[in-house]
């Protein structure tokens, strides 16, 4: 027998965690051991921390009983058919509202708390309407009805695991709902405030919380690409073991900005970017909750619904967000559908430092490359708008100068560099006319890649067990000293200006590439798109 550290009431030793799971209700025995053997046997109350959900809850109620012993230990049932009995004592709920007790003394005064529903009101329309559940869950085919990602959550084998996807596509939302469905502790973590010692804490709490209640532990970090190489390492060994279900979200590709360690550890999932469809649909859904409550004028319709999905660009938060503040606007004198819509700027979206930056610059290079001025002017515009480095720009156009146009048009390597002292010199806004000139005139250049393609076979050739190191030819060295001179060093070299047209017969490779070419003939390749043959059709 052991006394209950909560109620204090006398278990069985062995019924304990099953009478504090019942909130401390069931399983309890008359006293008949002395105060000596109780004491021996209670060591001392529990940390809350190691006590199950119903332990905690019964704890503060006992806790809560013991602060107001003025109150009534049992509260009156309720009357029936809502009529009270004469005699009946005044629940000590109707007190708090201002009811005097029987005994005729006043009630105290109760601080006015807030509404349940206060904090829900004051967070962002895009917060208030993320998905409880993954019927909710828009445009990811991950947790569709047949989803991959669907399957494994539905039978509670929920892995470690990266989401990565552009910003608005669910990252945060899928966490929180795997979390609510299979039932685990959730912890949320951010990678600018949360540090090594917070993370080995939480990792103590969730072995304790799965060796006491069997309840798993999930942390989701949301931008663990923020993570530094420290801090990822710490969640190594917890991941592999199983103490905690890490969920991390990014918006940067993880092969390059999650350590191969833990990438090892956890699967990839990749959202998908929401379509036109997806945000309207979110929007019209928005507007059906949360209209009545703004009561938005007529210019909140279909077509500005549209019209916010296209400038959302794939991202539900900033539609959203775009929506709260169109309804919020529309509610002014005199506003028209114009004025709304000039009202709702939207900067573009683009990240120097991510996959953006590096996606952008690979189509305008291409653009370039595939000769369509047109294409190649819509990304150089893209950038410079987005603010991207105009340096940055030109350094590119002086690498397609000679890997893509090269020997067709040698004066493109001029023009490159010309292009990237003016935008040195003088900056942006004018030095955009000069990226656009450069721009325009290479798109439209004829286009050759042998010299390119001749360094690339020579590459390759050096990669060849032992062509790497091949001696140079005798007659080609040079002999700055006597002792070289008397070993031969350049004694057959024969001096190309000293002959008639600079004419000579002479090997200049290693005996083993004699014969070797790696300049090719043709200016490009020589395969034919089967997509223009018929189209020329």
């Amino acid at each position: 027998m052991v006394s209950c550290p909560i109620c204090e009431k006398i278990v069985p030793q062995l019924k304990i965690n099953d009478h504090i799971d019942s909130g401390c209700q069931s399983f309890i025995e008359e006293p008949s051991s002395s105060p000596a053997e109780l004491s021996s046997s209670h060591k001392g109350p529990v940390a809350s921390i190691f006590q199950p959900p119903s332990a905690r809850k019964a704890s503060a109620q006992s806790s809560l009983s013991k602060e107001s012993p003025s109150r009534p230990s049992a509260v009156t049932p309720r009357p029936v058919n809502g009529k009270r009995s004469l005699g009946q004592e005044t629940p000590y709920r109707e007190q708090q509202h201002g009811v005097n007790p029987p005994n005729g003394e006043a009630a105290e005064p109760q601080a006015k708390r807030p509404k349940v529903n206060a904090f829900h009101k004051a967070a962002p329309l895009a917060e208030r309407m993320r998905p409880k559940n993954l019927e909710e869950v828009c445009g990811q085919e991950l947790v569709g009805p047949n989803g991959v990602l669907r399957g494994l959550i539905e039978q509670d084998r929920v892995p470690s695991m990266i989401l990565w996807g552009s910003a608005g596509t669910g990252k945060t939302t899928i966490a929180r709902v795997i979390a609510s469905m299979v039932g685990s502790r959730f912890v949320e973590i951010n990678s600018t405030s949360s540090g090594v010692a917070e993370c080995k804490k939480i990792f103590g709490e969730a072995r304790s919380e799965l060796g006491l209640t069997g309840r798993k532990t999930i942390i989701f970090c949301d931008e663990i690409h923020r993570f530094s190489k420290t801090q990822q390492d710490v969640f190594l060994g917890p991941v592999e073991s199983g103490q905690v279900t890490l969920i991390g979200a990014t918006t940067e590709n993880p092969s390059f900005k999650v350590q191969n360690a833990l990438l090892s550890r956890c699967r990839t999932f990749t959202l998908a970017k929401l379509t036109d469809e997806d945000i309207v649909s979110i929007l019209q859904r928005a507007l059906k909750v949360e209209g009545p409550s703004y009561s938005p004028s007529e210019l909140v319709d279909d077509e500005l619904i549209q019209y916010l999905a296209r400038f959302a660009d794939g991202d539900a938060r900033t539609s959203l967000n775009l929506l709260e503040l169109a309804m919020e606007l529309s509610k002014r004198q005199g506003m028209t559908k114009e004025d709304l819509k000039r009202g709702l700027t939207k900067t573009l979206v683009y990240d120097r430092a991510g996959d953006q930056h590096y996606d952008t610059i690979s189509a305008f290079h291409k653009s370039l490359r595939g000769s369509d001025p047109d294409a190649a002017l819509y990304y150089l515009a893209r950038m410079i708008q987005s603010g991207e480095d105009p340096l940055y720009i030109a350094r590119r156009l002086i690498v397609v100068a000679s890997e893509d146009i090269g020997l067709a048009d040698n004066s493109m390597l001029t023009l490159a560099i010309s292009t990237h002292s003016a935008v040195e010199k003088i900056g942006l806004p004018e030095a955009r006319i000069n990226l656009a000139h450069a721009t325009v005139a290479m798109a439209l250049s004829k286009k050759s890649t042998r010299a390119y393609r001749g360094l690339n076979n020579v590459f390759a050739a050096l990669d060849e067990p032992g062509v790497a190191g091949l001696p140079i030819p005798i007659h080609l060295r040079n002999a700055p000293t006597k002792l070289m001179k008397e070993l031969g060093y350049g004694k057959e070299y024969k001096y190309n200006p000293n002959y008639l047209g600079g004419q000579v017969q002479q090997e200049y490779l290693p005996e083993p590439l004699l014969g070797r070419e790696f300049l090719e003939e043709l200016d490009l390749g020589s395969l034919r798109d089967p997509d223009l043959s018929s189209t020329r059709r």
